[in-house]
């Protein structure tokens, strides 16, 4: 399209030239022109020659500059508003990431803290139950040694009237039933407990 235009634009020069030719050959015949002389002449062909080169241009070329021009700033635009959304989006993204950011900070000390205290209570468990533990033992060892004790005494009773029917025996020369006598014994050794008792 422009290159037709200019086919036409250098088409109506060569005219032009051929028209305006007969005159500047008889400017040139009379001598050196004035410059500051108006040529009526040549003052309607150069404004012909503008109006119709606007025209042309106007028509052929102007439309298509204008067109693309048109387009390159819509496109620019366009370009600049995507540009501006892609960066509200991005923007946006950030400020959620900080805030899932902030969560998982915040729910990590949580379960730190939360950590810390089934620790702390684990261990205030622990030393509870060992200490019932402790106790316990140190009830069974008594028991054991109450236990100890009993059997201690009772096999001591056992040993001291066995060595006091002996002695009996001895000291009466005579045969004595040891089962009646270590009756007698026994409930002789229970009056010195019951009366140690109440001492």
């Amino acid at each position: 399209m422009l290159a037709l235009s200019a086919r036409r634009i250098g088409a109506l020069a060569a005219l032009l030239a051929v028209t305006a030719s007969p005159a500047l050959a008889s400017e040139a015949a009379e001598g050196p022109p004035n410059l500051l002389d108006p040529n009526v002449g040549v003052m309607a062909w150069t404004l012909v020659i503008f109006v119709l080169l606007m025209v042309v241009l106007s028509k052929f070329a102007f439309k298509p500059l204008f067109a693309a021009v048109e387009a390159r700033e819509k496109a620019l635009e366009d370009a600049i508003e995507g540009a501006k959304r892609d960066r509200a989006a991005a923007e946006s993204l950030l400020t959620q990431q900080k805030a899932h950011l902030e969560t998982a900070r915040t729910e990590a000390q949580q379960i730190i803290a939360d950590s810390r205290a089934t620790a702390e209570k684990m261990r205030t468990d622990l030393l509870a139950q060992t200490k019932t533990q402790q106790e316990e033992m140190i009830e069974q060892a008594r028991r054991a040694i109450e236990g100890e004790k009993a059997a201690a005494i009772a096999a001591l009773r056992t040993e001291a009237i066995d060595l006091a029917i002996a002695g009996a025996s001895r000291v009466v020369e005579q045969n004595l039933d040891s089962t009646g006598n270590r009756k007698i014994v026994e409930s002789f050794l229970a009056s010195l407990d019951g009366a140690k008792g109440t001492r």
